[in-house]
């Protein structure tokens, strides 16, 4: 078989090592075509010689074609993963440091809460210019695979306004797959499970094992597990009142709900500091700025360990390739998918981009039919929906109220801050992303001239968040 395969964002380079190998190790796919573009063409050559080694130690013939020209990249592939971070670790910080300033302490920032909603209005923006390149230069129907987040608002907005086949895939319902297997005592190929929902907050809404629902049992389970019972209260807390597991990480969660991370004298109450993903404030900014040190002056040694094999056995559970193979060779993949809900979860809004289970073949990727979500679950979704839906349209339209609604909506943010300072985080957050909000032009003018004239609502100067480790620790790889 012969087709193209287009990475856009690879210089992302430990996401798109793992892609190309899961891809290069189906025996059919030995003679695609692969493009490799970025924005810095530091990451990409280093990436492209790190990918590069690997494909001619597999021994395979591809040369892979890296360009800064996206379009280049883009044409003629059949198949596009996108694993972009708009604005950098630049944008990032702000989505973090800012919102601190008026009390939002988050974990993450990148599906919901402040920092989800600035980092989804610069993401749209540069989506679309994407979907438009591949409506242009690709394949016809080119099916474009989105790794990016916020996942649920840019797969909202490339497929009701990119005009391009849109799917986003995520490795959340996984990982929570095996903490379930792990806590009720059996191998996670035991354990048969159903998720739906919304991207990071999708429910195990079945649990099976040999037949038994096993859904009942999974609190007790989890609260004697002699880890988890300590690393994940918030997820916990959260099965406690709903009865339902969410896939998301106790970090995750902690900042799509209003109840967890409000009170800064209650935060280290929810969260654990053995590892950032746990709920450590600012922890996810913390490590992708020492991810991103450690692979600007540890490059040469990943040139010195070996090589990745491309073998069936070292496969990820990532489902990018496995969408691919079952589309092109009929074998028949299931897993967890992100698409535009058209009636999958009959109480959730159609036009929302839901999580739910889905089947890959020659024929298509086509989703089960959910029906409803248990009550509360669906109300937890439905609040996230609302700001979801309101940002997306804020960022298509650039308009600026709508994105200010977005944050009053939002339930952490609504339940830390009042409207006056709102409306002046949204000003901060806007001028200090001027650079990649060109759709905000007009309303980051009036935003400058706002905050120079004042009067300004007074806000946390120099607050570091309730869980911050002031020392950063050893880089990790």
């Amino acid at each position: 078989m012969s087709f193209k395969v287009a990475f856009v964002g690879a210089g992302s380079v430990e996401f798109t090592r793992k892609l190309l190998r899961d891809l290069l190790a189906v025996s059919e796919f030995r003679n695609i075509q692969v493009a490799f573009t970025d924005i810095n063409q530091r990451n990409l050559d280093m990436v492209t010689q790190l990918c590069q080694r690997d494909i001619r130690e597999n021994g395979l013939d591809i040369q892979i074609q890296s360009t800064l020209d996206r379009r280049e990249a883009l044409k003629d592939a059949r198949y596009v993963f996108c694993v972009v971070r708009i604005g950098g670790l630049e944008a990032f910080r702000t989505d973090i440091e800012i919102p601190l300033r008026y009390g939002v302490d988050q974990c993450v920032g990148d599906t919901l809460c402040a920092g989800g909603i600035m980092y989804g209005q610069r993401g749209i923006a540069e989506m679309l210019n994407i979907c438009r390149d591949i409506r242009e230069v690709a394949e016809p129907d080119a099916l474009l695979l989105n790794y990016a987040n916020p996942m649920a608002m840019l797969t909202w907005a490339c497929n009701k306004y990119g005009g391009v086949r849109t799917i986003g895939l995520c490795h959340g319902v996984q990982h929570g797959h095996s903490q379930i297997a792990e806590v009720l005592g059996y191998d996670k190929s035991e354990v048969d499970i159903v998720c739906a929902g919304i991207n990071h907050q999708t429910w195990y809404i079945q649990v099976r094992v040999n037949g038994e629902d096993m859904t009942g049992k999974l609190l007790e389970a989890f609260e004697r597990h002699p880890v988890y019972s300590k690393t994940e209260k918030v997820r916990i807390d959260m099965l406690r009142r709903f009865g339902y597991y969410s896939t998301e990480s106790n970090g995750h969660l902690s900042e799509y709900v209003p109840w967890y991370r409000k009170r800064p004298d209650e935060i280290k109450d929810w969260i654990d500091l053995g590892i950032w993903i746990n709920g450590e404030t600012g922890g996810y900014l913390r490590i992708c700025t020492e991810g991103r040190n450690w692979f600007e002056t540890e490059f040469p040694n990943w040139l010195k360990e070996a090589p990745l094999q491309y073998s069936l056995d070292k496969r990820s559970e990532e489902h990018g390739s496995y969408i691919i193979e079952g589309l092109e060779t009929g074998r028949i993949y299931r897993g967890h998918f992100n698409v535009v809900n058209n009636g999958i979860i009959s109480n959730l809004p159609d036009d929302a981009v839901v999580e739910a289970p889905g089947y890959v073949d020659r024929n298509g990727i086509n989703m089960a039919h959910v029906g409803d979500l248990p009550l509360g679950c669906a109300a937890v979704c439905n609040a996230s929906i609302t700001v979801q839906r309101l940002a997306v349209e804020a960022a298509v339209r650039g308009d600026d109220m709508l994105l200010r609604q977005a944050m009053m909506m939002d339930p952490l943010v609504g339940a830390v801050c009042n409207p006056k300072e709102i409306w002046q985080m949204v000003d901060e957050l806007l001028v200090a992303q001027e650079q990649w909000l060109p759709q905000y032009k007009e309303a980051i003018a009036r935003a400058k001239q706002r905050l120079a004239e004042g009067p300004l609502v007074p806000v946390r100067e120099g607050y570091r968040g309730a869980a911050r480790l002031e020392t950063p620790r050893a880089q990790e790889k």
